[in-house]
């Protein structure tokens, strides 16, 4: 009986130890990113993802990590892991269009953007990214449907109000465009999209 006490003692202590180790491979990892510092953030990570390789959160969290290295292969590599883990988790897809829309395979972002979209029609950054994906294939009237379904909701979204008003100026509707972003300095005065467009 002792000896079975002892030994259930030892795992509880192995486990505090592993506990500790990770939290504090985390705590360094976040103090790293906050320095801009991606490459040390990853490092320190990597023997938590060798001890839990389908680990759901440290997947998640190297992804993002390696999505600003931009190192985007790592990047979908890790996000895609942590959604085989979590399928029907958000998080993962948002990344997966984050990236796809930074390396320009838009319609990759649609294709992932059509599944989260049926589950969550008003999840802001799905709509944002499925936006922006259409923007940039130039299919300016569905990117315009999809700000003003958000628009809808959101009103004063700068984001939103800032790319209809992109979508507008190179359809040259280039006066609606300009309303738009005057409306857009009046909530961000400071906005750089904005102001460059009215130049």
């Amino acid at each position: 009986m002792k000896k079975i006490i002892i030994l259930i003692s030892l795992a509880v202590f192995s486990f505090a130890l592993n506990y500790e180790k990770i939290r504090e491979a985390y705590y360094k990892s976040y103090n790293y990113e906050k320095m801009g510092d991606y490459k040390d953030a990853i490092k320190v990570l990597i023997p938590v993802y060798e001890t839990y390789p389908n680990g759901y959160t440290v997947n998640l969290r190297l992804a993002w990590l390696f999505y600003l290295n931009k190192n985007y292969q790592n990047a979908i590599k890790h996000y895609k892991l942590a959604q085989k883990v979590a399928p029907y988790s958000f998080e993962p897809k948002l990344g997966l269009m984050r990236v796809y829309n930074t390396i320009g395979k838009f319609n990759k972002t649609l294709e992932i953007g059509n599944v989260l979209l049926k589950s969550d029609y008003y999840n802001y950054y799905g709509n944002y990214y499925y936006a922006y994906a259409l923007f940039a294939l130039k299919d300016y009237k569905n990117s315009i449907v999809v700000c003003n379904k958000m628009l809808s909701v959101y009103p004063t979204s700068v984001l939103f109000l800032n790319l209809l008003g992109e979508n507008y100026w190179y359809m040259e509707e280039k006066e609606k465009a300009k309303k738009i972003f005057k409306d857009v300095l009046i909530l961000d005065p400071n906005n750089i999209v904005a102001k460059n467009f009215l130049k």
